[in-house]
């Protein structure tokens, strides 16, 4: 079990503390509820730009990086569709420094056109590297777009289209953070050899002043049930052809979500999984293949991509799968199987292996899931999972009216 104490400041920023004197560092995680889900349509690609901006300077400290490593930190931070999150790791000693640096780029960033201009170049080079320049690049963009006809998870957390952020504009820009980057909105975890007490002094001097902002209410529009089937042939710059398949399945709260991410692993954790065994092994259609989900608190979907062995056609790739599928749907799950991806499970989850960063930020994401003590029993709802529960969620979930289908062809 974690141990960890909590407190909100009176600005409704929550506090989180995780004692642990077993290490000399500090870990200090800063989760803001704000993701690429939380967009306008016509603005996308903000919450990730908002990662660059945050390191770009605050109004009191220009260089952030410079501080941080004369007291011995590393800092990162990475943006999803459902959230953004920062994370510092130093020396509990120095433990103030990341309380400085955090509570001003949460007061006030630098907002200048100069500093916009920068990062707004940074991203659009990354946004050519990675999706555009790369082979299979546009492939999550084109799968989102064919899955999703309503929920923001239509578009990807780098955004939908370039021209968003080219042009993105510093009122907007400022907009979006005065209205999301708020303590009302934030979690801040604090691990490592550190006292509640020592914490609560340091987020009551450098956090409590910050005015709290307006707590934001998520109403997005929720996707309808998908009725038929949607496929799409791609021809591109690739190596070799692939085939992706993209099922919708349950929020993250869903106890069903527990299901069918085992059902995932069965299907594709690793070499001795069923797909990897028959499809790359057995049959060498496929030279890899992954079963996966997103793990998105909304409803997200559950994907099998695979790149095929040169020569193999499409359609005896894709009749391999449904196979499988079928015979999976059809068929028994032993129970050493189940228990085989249940170990696999428990061992990610395990405490005692877990690093002290990954700690702080399960326990902001549990937090922001409702209760950071949901981390303590996240296994039990993983071991009441029954083969009787894999088999049902793989007929619902296989369903071909429910399935996003994209064959990516290598041309010219």
């Amino acid at each position: 079990m974690i141990h960890f104490n909590r407190f909100t400041l009176e600005n409704g920023l929550r506090v989180i503390v995780h004692e642990d004197t077993t290490t000399p560092m500090a870990v200090v995680n800063v989760l803001y509820d704000v993701g690429a889900r939380d967009e306008d349509p016509a603005q996308t690609g903000f919450a990730h730009l908002f990662e660059h901006l945050m390191f770009g300077g605050s109004v009191n400290i220009p260089e952030y990086d410079e501080p941080l490593q004369m007291a011995g930190g590393e800092n990162n931070a990475y943006t999803t569709n459902d959230l953004t999150n920062y994370y510092i790791e130093l020396p509990a000693e120095n433990l103030e420094t990341a309380f400085w640096l955090e509570s001003d780029r949460m007061l006030s960033l630098a907002f200048s056109e100069k500093s916009l201009d920068v990062q707004r170049k940074v991203v659009s080079e990354e946004f050519k590297e990675h999706y555009i320049n790369k082979p299979y690049g546009d492939v999550w963009h084109k799968m989102r777009e064919l899955a999703y006809s309503r929920h923001p998870y239509r578009w990807m957390t780098i955004g939908k289209d370039l021209s968003h952020i080219e042009q993105a504009k510093l009122e907007d820009v400022k907009s979006f953070f005065f209205r999301h980057y708020r303590p009302v909105n934030a979690i801040l975890v604090v691990a490592g050899n550190v006292t509640t007490e020592q914490v609560k002094a340091l987020a009551e001097k450098w956090f409590g002043d910050i005015p709290s902002g307006e707590r934001y209410i998520r109403n997005l529009p929720q996707e309808p049930q998908q009725a038929d089937a949607h496929f799409l042939e791609i021809k591109g710059k690739v190596p070799l052809d692939a085939l992706y398949k993209a099922y919708h399945m349950y929020p993250r709260k869903d106890q069903r979500y527990y299901a069918a991410d085992l059902l995932s692993d069965v299907l594709g954790g690793g070499g001795s999984s069923r797909l990897h065994q028959v499809l790359v092994k057995e049959k060498k259609l496929f030279s890899n293949i992954e079963c996966y989900h997103f793990g998105s608190v909304d409803a997200g979907l559950l994907v099998i991509e695979g790149k095929l062995v040169k020569g193999v056609k499409m359609k005896d790739a894709e009749k391999g799968i449904q196979e499988e599928l079928e015979k999976l749907q059809q068929g028994e799950i032993p129970g050493r199987e189940l228990q085989k991806v249940k170990n696999r499970v428990e061992s990610m989850l395990a405490f005692e292996d877990m690093s002290l960063l990954n700690r702080a930020n399960n326990l902001a994401f549990y937090e922001l899931m409702g209760d950071a003590a949901l981390m303590n029993t996240e296994f039990d709802n993983y071991e009441r999972v029954t083969t009787a529960d894999i088999l049902q969620e793989a007929r619902i979930i296989f369903n071909e009216q429910n399935s996003n289908t994209i064959h990516y062809y290598a041309g010219n």
